[in-house]
């Protein structure tokens, strides 16, 4: 069970977190979590050059290692990258020695201050840890505005899209994942997204915090 569209009162109860960003402009923020992949990713990064589109990718660190030279073009390209753990870890499931270790593992590879915790579950005192993990340059936990359920493969490609184009408004951070599980989804309702709200006046912007 998954919200599409973020409430306004979770955001408000973790108001330390970044679920959108406030811009009097027609922008939205595509990110990406848990690659990078062989194949998702270059297809990604194919459809964002169409539009001249730049997004955020959360890479999971033992993916960074793998694919070290599709890493460097997410860069190269100019888009953010943010750190989304080693090994795809639940904060939920996770004690927070292990869960804080598991991240410094994957800052590495992944230069980043932004980080997304996997399935979006991280403990307060886990998050409060993350002040500490990159000396003065503390983590900032990022987090969604809407959720387009690619991971979700009990839901067809339309509803992917469908989620997307219903709730997403200037400022909204959305949620599609460069992988194999959200591949078929994904690669339906992405160039579709960029195509629609690019009619429509929108740019789309890396995250910058």
């Amino acid at each position: 069970m998954y919200l599409v569209k973020t409430p306004w009162w979770l955001k408000a109860f973790y108001a330390d977190y970044v679920w959108h960003i406030q811009t009097d402009t027609k922008t939205i923020y595509l990110t990406f979590d848990d690659g990078p992949h062989e194949t998702t990713t270059p297809f990604v990064l194919d459809q964002l050059k169409q539009y001249n589109a730049k997004a955020s990718f959360f890479c999971i660190g033992k993916n960074v290692t793998a694919q070290p030279a599709i890493y460097q073009r997410i860069l190269t390209e100019g888009h953010a990258v943010g750190n989304h753990t080693q090994n795809h870890l639940n904060g939920w499931k996770t004690n927070d020695d292990a869960y804080l270790k598991d991240i410094a593992t994957a800052t590495a590879v992944i230069d980043s201050h932004l980080f997304r915790p996997p399935y979006g579950r991280i403990r307060k005192s886990q998050a409060n840890g993350l002040k500490y993990q990159k000396g003065n340059s503390k983590f900032q936990v990022i987090m969604w505005d809407v959720l387009s359920g690619d991971f979700d493969t009990s839901i067809s490609p339309d509803k992917c899209l469908s989620n997307v184009l219903r709730h997403t408004k200037a400022g909204s951070i959305v949620v599609f994942h460069d992988s194999t599980k959200a591949w078929e989804r994904m690669h339906f309702a992405l160039p579709k997204v960029l195509e629609h709200f690019s009619k429509l006046g929108y740019v789309f912007k890396a995250i910058e915090l």
